[in-house]
């Protein structure tokens, strides 16, 4: 196992992990955490869109790893982690940012493989990057886990059913899991947003784009949970845009 990199100033970098960092809200954090001074383990599908990432940090090759993972597949946290552990020798921040959902599909009419991979991507694999991050963390008594789930989990649209059930349950997680993590010096807290502005969200007539999140919001508010004193980390902040994209105009 390799030691960490080391930072333009000398210093041993501090590693973040960040899934769904190709594109949309996860390049942003990943973007936030490199202009911190951290060293990044970029994780996703694409190696044409983390390049990109990477590109945009301004890090070089050795403190911007790349990893190529589908976790939604049985093996993938234990690779990611790994990968990150064989690189650096460790991990100070883990995001589960990395999600997936089909278009609006009333239950009725939704195929049982997207229901399945909605389940696997947005809260198994969160929940197993959680624990193996934080049994790599605990042995430094240090460390910050950020899960990203969404106000869907709160508001329940019609047409979401499973994908809001995956996200209310790693709402749930994290404040289960927050009350284990502090007893071993970590920092655990979700974060869940209203409507971002991605691509992931399809154009809509009924729909104001300009009224919703940003990237970079939810970038900032990471990187305020990531900043905060352990004593008052919070284990949820929800974040909505000012007016509702989604009012009738």
């Amino acid at each position: 196992m390799s030691t960490a990199r080391t930072s333009r100033g000398g210093e041993e970098a501090r590693v973040a992990i960040v899934t769904g960092a190709g594109r949309g809200i996860g390049r942003a954090i990943a973007l936030e955490l490199a202009r911190a001074g951290y060293s990044l383990c970029l994780a996703a599908r694409s190696r044409d869109e983390l390049e990109e990432t990477r590109s945009q940090s301004g890090l070089p090759l050795e403190r911007a790893l790349i990893v190529l993972v589908d976790l939604a597949t049985d093996d993938a946290p234990d690779l990611l982690i790994g990968a990150a552990l064989d690189c650096y020798g460790r991990v100070d921040v883990l995001v589960n940012n990395a999600g997936w959902a089909p278009p609006r599909t009333p239950l009725l009419k939704m195929r049982p493989a997207d229901a399945d991979r909605m389940i696997a991507l947005n809260l198994r694999a969160p929940i197993a990057l959680t624990r193996l991050a934080a049994a790599a963390m605990t042995s430094r008594g240090i460390g910050m886990i950020v899960n990203v789930a969404s106000s869907a989990a709160i508001k329940a649209p019609a047409g979401e059913a499973v994908y809001a059930a995956t996200k209310a349950a790693l709402i749930a997680f994290t404040r289960a899991a927050f009350h284990e993590m502090r007893q071993n010096g970590l920092k655990l807290s979700v974060i869940v947003p209203g409507l971002v502005d991605t691509a992931l969200i399809p154009n809509s007539k009924r729909l104001d784009r300009a009224a919703m999140l940003s990237a970079d919001d939810i970038a900032r508010a990471v990187m305020q949970i990531v900043n905060s004193p352990a004593g008052v980390c919070p284990v949820e902040v929800t974040l909505e845009p000012q007016i509702d994209p989604e009012r009738p105009r």
